[in-house]
C-alpha cells in the first residue's frame, strides 16, 4: 500500500477516535444511556484497531520505531497514559467528577500526542 494513502487511513482514524472519545465524553457528562449503545461500544474499537494497524504498518515502512526515536517513543507512552486516563473517564472512574477530570486529561494527552506526531518531537508544540 502507498505509504501516503496509509498515512491518509491514520490520520482519518485519528479524527474519528477523537470524535468518538469526545462524544462519549459528552454522554457520560450528561449521563446518557446513549453511552450504552451497542454502536458506541463497537465503533472505538473497530477504528483504534485500524488505527493501531495503520500505525505499526507505517512504522514497517518507514523503517522508524519506537525506542530508536524519541518522538515515537513518546507517542508511544502517552498513547498508554491516553488509554488508562480514558479507561477511568468512560468506565472506571467511581464519581462523575473523577470521570471528568480523566476525560479533560485524556483530551490534553491525545493533543500532546498530535503535537508530538505533527512536529515529530517529544517536546510538546515545538519542532525540532
Amino acid at each position: 500500500m502507498d505509504y501516503l494513502l496509509l498515512k491518509t487511513i491514520h490520520i482519518t482514524c485519528v479524527a474519528v477516535t477523537f470524535a468518538l472519545f469526545f462524544g462519549r465524553g459528552v454522554l457520560m457528562l450528561a449521563g446518557s444511556p446513549l453511552l450504552k449503545a451497542r454502536f458506541l461500544r463497537i465503533a472505538p474499537d473497530v477504528n483504534d484497531t485500524l488505527l493501531l494497524g495503520s500505525a505499526l504498518w507505517m512504522a514497517v515502512i518507514s523503517g522508524q520505531y519506537p525506542l530508536a526515536e524519541s518522538w515515537l517513543t513518546a507517542k508511544l507512552v502517552a498513547l498508554i497514559v491516553y488509554i488508562c486516563a480514558g479507561m477511568i473517564a468512560l468506565s472506571h472512574g467511581r464519581t462523575k467528577r473523577s470521570r471528568a477530570i480523566a476525560w479533560v486529561f485524556a483530551l490534553l494527552v491525545f493533543a500532546y500526542i498530535v503535537s508530538v506526531a505533527l512536529m515529530r518531537s517529544p517536546v510538546p508544540f515545538v519542532s525540532r
